[in-house]
């Protein structure tokens, strides 16, 4: 019993940090990543309340094709450095 409260304040905890992480910072690969992390938290919680089928449809969904588009968006739209320099 005392384990499950442990458990559930630490991914509690990482749930609220990457989630406020993923709205607060400014770089969006950290903030694709720490969505990841957030949906991945998420599953995590529907795993200790017994959810198996809706941890692994937050699994499939979210963290693999949502969160797929989004880095295949940022990797396709993202200029570097060098192409800024240039056309300066």
């Amino acid at each position: 019993m005392a384990y499950e409260i442990i458990a559930f304040g630490l991914f509690a905890a990482v749930t609220v940090a990457s989630s406020l992480g993923a709205v607060l910072v400014r770089d969006v690969w950290h903030a694709a990543l720490l969505l990841g992390a957030s949906l991945l938290s998420f599953a995590v919680h529907y795993v200790m309340l017994q959810a198996e089928f809706v941890a692994a449809m937050q699994i499939l969904v979210y963290v693999g094709g949502v969160l797929i588009l989004i880095t295949f968006a940022v990797m396709l739209t993202r200029r570097s450095s060098t192409e800024e320099v240039t056309n300066a």
